[in-house]
């Protein structure tokens, strides 16, 4: 079977651009929640059960109204200069997965030309669009429904969240309103307008699928969680809006899942809220500022949860904290569960920095935090989030032999210089449960069930007292992570 591709949606000199893209802000004051269609009249004279669809809408009316804000953006790219394996070489074994699907080229190839959507948000000529849209380019020429075209200017772009504001020299545009992304539900409708494979103005309609939807991306942490649809969107549509049944813009289209480069069923919007966060700060001083509190969290599943007396799995599970970070500095440490953000629940790992970034550098966060089998809270000044973050701390600590099935040897201070470690104690054969949870010969043992461990001893009596599913935080070349071992 073929791979499953993350797709931009620019089209770029008629070919397609891999991008594994990857702020919030209040919605317009105007914006009414969204509502149910108006029910057509039914096909039969029998009455519907209760909840059941009794028709389809006609999305025409918000075509007319609206329509004539979506613009076709075009863009010539600088030249660049390529190597014939393209940017990623040819020994990473990821690149034929997130390779440019580009015809071999000379070392300097001529400039490209790409083509994407947008919407005007201003009547006076702001538009937001995508920033792989706009990115690396000389020329951007928006051209607007009435056949009227500008020379546009790029005001910022950012590449974190894929959200650029541009701006063409031109009074009483028609505009787009705004909506909630926070009110959205799967199955309301989503009908998205853009420009796919350069067809202006196309309109197409689906529903919701899922909402805080996830997606990998480059940074290696992902600051937008997305609008998961079924409206077709395909290259070109990049930059478009998708409104919700009221005519209010929720998102921003802008990635595919396919096997082809084409519409698959499955397209991703980022949430106006956070494209409205990242306009505001780009019109202000063209550029974005992101906090950070300096943690590394991970996903907690059923058995990390009773490890840590968690009753359901939910929260961000700290696995590292920087040294002198503002989480080490509130008293963070690895094995707490951060819940709560400002009152804003965090239900998985990829909400905390979602949430966090958001927030103005030096302000102060709230966190509810499970510690020590209890609920607490803990107050954290926030910092600016740098493109090159400070190195994340790197401790030590892990269980040996018995019941695990771990055989762990002291490290000395040279050993420890080589891994990068403050561990003490690193894996040198699995068997058993440890094998079956993932453990590897190298790993450097950190901590048991939220303890930190630095002799066998100590690793022995955490395992004796902890119960029948373990936390053993670990250290795996530069990362830090918890792996729950069943033990019985």
């Amino acid at each position: 079977m073929g791979s499953i591709r993350t797709w931009s949606l620019a089209v770029v000199a008629g070919i397609f651009v891999v991008v594994v893209a990857h702020q919030r802000s209040n919605a317009d004051s105007s914006a009414v929640p969204a509502a149910p269609a108006a029910a057509a009249p039914a096909a039969s004279a029998a009455a519907p059960a209760s909840g059941g669809v009794t028709g389809l809408p006609d999305f025409s009316g918000l075509v007319a109204d609206y329509g004539s804000a979506v613009v076709n953006i075009s863009v010539v790219e600088k030249p660049q200069k390529f190597s014939s394996m393209g940017e990623q070489g040819e020994d990473d074994p990821l690149s034929q997965f997130f390779h440019r699907f580009q015809a071999p080229s000379p070392e300097h190839m001529p400039p490209a030309h790409g083509i994407g959507s947008g919407f005007i948000i201003t009547p006076d000529g702001y538009v937001l669009t995508n920033a792989h849209v706009v990115a690396d380019a000389s020329e951007v020429t928006v051209k607007l429904t009435d056949r009227r075209e500008f020379r546009a200017k790029v005001i910022g772009a950012d590449k974190r969240s894929d959200v650029a504001l541009i701006k063409i020299p031109a009074s009483g545009l028609p505009t787009v309103r705004f909506g909630d992304p926070a009110r959205i539900r799967p199955g309301q409708w989503a009908i998205a307008i853009g420009s796919p494979f350069g067809f202006e103005n196309s309109v197409t309609a689906g529903v919701v699928s899922a909402v805080g939807r996830p997606l990998p991306d480059d940074s290696g942490t992902s600051f937008v969680t997305f609008i998961q649809t079924d409206a077709a969107v395909n290259p070109g549509n990049s930059g478009g809006p998708l409104f919700n049944i009221d005519g209010q813009v929720i998102g921003i289209n802008a990635q595919i899942y396919s096997r082809t480069g084409g519409y698959m069923g499955m397209s991703f919007a980022i949430p106006i809220d956070v494209a409205l966060n990242v306009k505001d700060q780009l019109m202000k001083s063209g550029k974005v500022n992101r906090s950070r509190i300096g943690v590394a969290v991970q996903d907690i599943g059923q058995q990390l949860a009773q490890t840590f007396g968690l009753a359901t799995p939910h929260g961000a599970l700290v696995s590292s904290v920087e040294p002198q970070s503002p989480g080490e500095r509130a008293g963070l440490k690895p094995g707490d569960v951060i819940t709560s953000v400002n009152g804003k629940n965090i239900d998985h790992s990829y909400d905390l920095p979602t949430v966090i970034s958001q927030l103005p550098p030096g302000s102060e966060a709230h966190l509810g935090v499970w510690h020590d089998r209890k609920p607490t809270e803990v107050t954290v000044k926030t910092v600016l989030l740098e493109d090159t973050p400070a190195q994340a701390a790197r401790n030590g600590a892990e269980d040996s032999g018995g019941k695990l099935g771990l055989a762990v040897r002291p490290l000395d201070p040279g050993e420890q210089q080589e891994l990068h470690t403050h561990g003490r104690l690193v894996v040198e054969d699995v068997t058993g449960p440890a094998l079956a949870a993932g453990l590897q010969a190298g790993d450097v043992v950190l901590g048991v069930n939220g303890s930190g461990v630095s002799t066998v001893a100590e690793l022995k009596r955490e395992v004796a007292r902890a119960g029948h599913t373990v936390a053993l935080l670990i250290q795996r070349e530069d990362a830090q992570i918890y792996i729950p071992v069943d033990i019985g």
